[in-house]
């Protein structure tokens, strides 16, 4: 704990303590990344499960994938810095605790899914196998519960 104490005191953390509109633009960027997230990873699941079958997967997935790769990227420094404004109590906070869980599982989901058997043949026409389905219905659950983390984290103090 004395690491997340000195990480309260790191002059980036406490100018956003003071500093109103920087911590608020931090925030937005933070939903934005979020959004971006989430908004490919949903269309993309989606397409994976049978929705916009006229869109070829070739088409959506690589751009997708890149959009989602930008937001968690994002999301994961902007929410870093989120992190530095009261670390000792988020590390203590279950919802914060959970939603690192959960995109930790997420970001594992979508490598199992890209490196695992299927995704080629996939892009390159084939029928997408019940494994990868079965994994997009899951990555949505995932993203989903993160966001619901994400928001009851200022309920739970």
């Amino acid at each position: 704990m004395a690491w997340l104490e000195a990480l309260s005191h790191w002059p980036v953390a406490a100018a956003l303590r003071q500093w109103v509109a920087a911590y608020a633009l931090l925030n937005a960027a933070h939903i934005l990344g979020i959004g971006l997230l989430v908004g490919a990873i949903a269309t993309l699941d989606l397409r994976l499960l049978g929705a916009f079958r006229g869109a070829a997967l070739a088409s959506l997935a690589p751009p997708l994938s890149r959009v989602a790769a930008a937001g968690l990227l994002l999301a994961l420094c902007t929410g870093a810095l989120l992190f530095s404004v009261r670390p000792v109590a988020y590390a203590q906070n279950a919802a914060f605790l959970a939603k690192l869980a959960l995109v930790a599982l997420g970001i594992l989901n979508a490598l199992l899914l890209r490196l695992g058997g299927g995704w080629r043949q996939m892009l390159e026409g084939a029928p997408v196998p019940a494994r990868i389905k079965i994994g997009a219905a899951f990555s949505l659950s995932i993203w989903v519960g993160a966001i619901i983390c994400g928001r009851w984290i200022g309920f739970l103090q």
